[in-house]
């Protein structure tokens, strides 16, 4: 595996499989978690730097002058990866905590 996500990069990507501006990314991170999650704009842009910068994001400029975000190809195989990485890590939990109730 190539890199794994924090949790912020996870779900920015996960906003990202539809195209979005930054305040959008915020308010759809939010809707992901149910109010769970909240990433200011400083953090945000800090990631949408280096995710470009990874070439897992790329930047589109719209005719009213926002910036728009787009996963890439590459960006899209490093979240399927990490889905399944915290498939596993979640398995493993529920399996332990179950093997407790015993």
């Amino acid at each position: 595996m190539e890199e794994t996500l924090t949790d912020s990069t996870y779900l920015i990507l996960l906003a990202l499989l539809k195209p979005q501006h930054g305040y959008a990314i915020m308010k759809e991170v939010n809707l992901l978690t149910n109010g769970q999650v909240t990433i200011g704009p400083a953090s945000m842009y800090t990631i949408l730097k280096k995710l470009q910068t990874s070439k897992y994001i790329s930047l589109e400029e719209s005719s009213d002058r926002k910036k728009i975000y787009l996963i890439t190809d590459k960006g899209r195989i490093i979240l399927e990866q990490d889905v399944e990485r915290r498939k596993l890590l979640y398995q493993a939990g529920s399996r332990l905590l179950a093997k407790k109730g015993d």
